[in-house]
């Protein structure tokens, strides 16, 4: 391992944490949009409250691996990046609405391709170009300009931000939002009555905490090369297209290892509960939506520096600023989009 080069242990440290997501979310039923609609409309709450066991074991497990000197979560861009609460909210807005649109988040888009659904290949693909777009391409002047991105010159966190002004241990801070989540997932009695799900969860969360400790390590070795990272898919989808299209082994990097990580997982997993089934879209008007879906994604999770899963899970780790605002606006996004689907806005 210690030959390799910095950039293949990144990549490696995707893959396992990518794997265990992927799994998660075809074994324990782990995924964005649909714990938005079943709670909203099928009156089930258990895929939603799992987001309390997510969220609790990935709080736990960075603040935690943070005190011991695994992970060093202050290094992630959640942190040296001020927070933008206008990015923040309309960014999640775009999102949420074009995963509604879209049927899938990035995340679930790369788990339903890996079950076999050649729809998500298109929300995929259409993602990256647009996260791509407005990172670096013709619509980045605009997104500078109107959120430009500045260093921080204070810590971007709730618990590190509590910390500097009282100088008591980040940790002693996240410990009390770590338990209000397990609180509220486990006041719902039919989420404890779903090991399974329980299990999934709290192994999705601790792969998130995988990536930062892994990053953490290779970023120390490698004096600053690599940086600290954690599970996102909007400009990491981006980033595995490129890579895929125009880089040699040189290139690869903790993005690529992610999303075929996720992809390998999402195989497995279908492939374990018999769910793996090649899908296509038959009609034009679906596709057509969910491509607009994917493309607002794109735009959406750049400007808020990450998805529902970059910001909702690992930005929600380390408790950054941006992290419960930008989560909030991708679900009344998303809400705005189901109704739009399931209603059409119209009266009853």
């Amino acid at each position: 391992m210690e030959h390799l080069p910095y950039g293949v242990l990144a990549a490696l440290v995707g893959l396992a944490g990518g794997a265990v997501l992927g799994l998660a979310a075809r074994l324990g039923d782990f995924c964005t949009l649909g714990a938005i609609e079943t709670a909203s409309w099928g009156g089930d709450q258990r895929r939603l409250r799992l987001w309390g066991v997510v969220l609790g074991t990935a709080i736990l497990g960075a603040f935690v691996a943070e005190a011991a000197g695994w992970a060093r979560i202050t290094q992630t861009f959640y942190h040296t990046i001020a927070w933008n609460p206008l990015a923040s909210v309309l960014g999640g807005l775009l999102f949420g609405y074009g995963m509604a649109m879209a049927g899938n988040c990035g995340f679930g888009a790369l788990v339903r391709f890996g079950s076999g659904d050649l729809r998500s290949l298109v929300i995929v693909v259409v993602l990256g170009i647009f996260a791509f777009v407005t990172l670096s391409g013709p619509l980045a002047p605009i997104r500078i300009a109107l959120f430009p991105q500045e260093d921080a010159t204070a810590p971007q966190g709730i618990a590190h931000w509590l910390s500097a002004r009282t100088g008591l241990a980040p940790l002693l801070f996240a410990l009390p939002v770590a338990a209000l989540a397990f609180g509220w997932a486990f006041a719902h009695a039919p989420l404890r009555a779903e090991r399974r799900m329980i299990g999934w969860g709290v192994a999705a969360g601790l792969a998130v905490t995988g990536c930062l400790v892994g990053t953490s390590a290779i970023h120390a070795a490698s004096f600053g090369e690599i940086g600290v990272e954690g599970a996102s898919f909007t400009a990491p989808v981006g980033r595995t297209i490129i890579f895929f299209m125009t880089s040699t082994a040189g290139g690869i990097t903790f993005s690529v290892g992610l999303v075929a990580g996720v992809l390998a997982g999402a195989l497995a997993g279908s492939t374990i509960r018999g769910l793996f089934r090649w899908e296509a879209c038959e009609d034009p008007r679906e596709l057509g939506r969910q491509v607009g879906g994917a493309a607002l994604m794109g735009v959406g999770g750049t400007i808020a520096l990450g998805c529902s899963v970059g910001q909702g899970v690992t930005a929600m780790s380390v408790l950054a600023f941006s992290a419960p605002v930008t989560l909030a606006a991708i679900y009344a996004g998303a809400l705005v989009g189901l109704r739009h689907l399931i209603g059409g806005f119209q009266p009853e």
